[in-house]
């Protein structure tokens, strides 16, 4: 049995241990000259494993810089002070984060905490006046990623996803054969998403904290990932839930959830989310005139993948590096990824996801859109 963490490690080489890593600005802009302009001052709520796998990415950070934390665990925020530099004023818990709103050190705030929480917790970053980025699933449901929208709206905030494949450079390669139509007219994507989880009593089985199981883990990398590689929004959904084990996966903790769905053009998705097979990180589209594999697709790095045309060979780079570095230029210069990673992008998939169960609970179609 092993947890996410060591499963997005195992399938891929560790980001971190790569030697050779591209400049994080290389992507999107043909500058080598250092960067002077203004940095994103961020402050990590929720200093787990992803949050200490973005702090150490953030270290190599051109445009984005950690300057605090908040934590419901004191020992945590001391280990965090001495490792990153971090002033006593710029460390906060769960119940005095809101007196941010008068710090004028931090400008965002990456909310890393279980997925049950984030709804409350975005919303009381937007009322102190501080841009959001939140881990995905973004919410447990629709409803909740509706409210974290018009609350950050409200508040005149930007409301972030981390989406970081959104912006991995072979991921981006790809989208961009598929807008080129190098690939033909596009008929099929599958999604294999996947590993064995662990520990029973974790977060992540929780349906209160996690609001469901596999699907809201590690399921969402398909759904998010049939949409930016077919390139349209599904019409329809269907699914079916399998479950071996009910006393670990119990009631609205999903084990393997098996789903597809329909597009306008005609093209068609078949995906697979679970919590009890391992070697499962897998994208496919198929093309007329293409196709696209890329195995591992969605862990930490690298990326690997195989076109019709031949191998995918764009830089590596650590995944949390780009993103923090282009999402603080999203925020000071309003420059836009290929696809979004804004919050509405998050509620379309929160919106796909509560059809998935839907159609596990009634085994009929689910019609989306209006």
């Amino acid at each position: 049995m092993e947890s996410r963490r060591k499963f997005l490690e195992k399938i891929t080489a560790s980001a971190f241990a790569i030697p050779a890593m591209t400049r994080p600005g290389q992507l999107f802009s043909n500058t080598k000259t250092p960067y002077e302009g203004p940095v994103l001052k961020v402050a990590i709520m929720g200093l787990g494993s992803y949050g200490t796998r973005v702090a150490e990415a953030m270290k190599t950070c051109e445009r984005a810089k950690l300057v605090g934390v908040i934590s419901g665990t004191p020992s945590k925020i001391t280990d965090w002070q001495a490792k990153y530099g971090i002033p006593e004023k710029n460390c906060y818990n769960y119940q005095n984060f809101d007196a941010i709103r008068d710090n004028p050190d931090i400008d965002a705030v990456y909310v890393i905490t279980p997925n049950g929480l984030h709804k409350d917790q975005v919303i009381r970053v937007a009322k102190a006046g501080k841009h959001a980025i939140c881990e995905k699933p973004m919410a447990i449901n629709a409803k909740e990623g509706k409210e974290m929208v018009e609350a950050c709206k409200a508040a005149g905030v930007k409301l972030l996803v981390g989406y970081r494949m959104h912006f991995e450079p072979n991921t981006v390669e790809v989208i961009r054969m598929r807008k080129a139509r190098e690939l033909g007219q596009i008929m099929f994507f599958q999604g294999l998403s996947g590993f064995t989880i662990g520990d029973p009593s974790q977060w992540r089985l929780n349906k209160k904290l996690a609001g469901g199981g596999a699907m809201m883990d590690i399921g969402i990398y398909s759904v998010n990932g049939a949409r930016y590689m077919v390139g349209e929004e599904p019409i329809w959904v269907t699914a079916q839930e399998t479950k071996t084990d009910p006393v670990k996966f119990k009631p609205g903790v999903d084990e393997t959830i098996q789903f597809q769905f329909g597009f306008p053009s005609g093209a068609v998705v078949s995906c697979l989310s679970t919590y009890s097979m391992n070697n499962l990180d897998r994208f496919y589209l198929n093309g007329r005139e293409g196709f696209v594999e890329m195995q591992p697709s969605t862990g930490y790095g690298p990326i690997k993948g195989r076109t019709h045309k031949g191998p995918l060979t764009e830089p590596i780079v650590t995944h949390q590096t780009l993103q923090m570095d282009e999402m603080a230029a999203l925020i000071f210069d309003g420059k836009q990824p290929v696809v979004p990673v804004d919050g509405e992008e998050g509620l379309k998939d929160l919106v796909i996801i509560d059809a998935i169960y839907k159609a596990v609970k009634t085994g009929k179609k689910i019609k989306l859109g209006s």
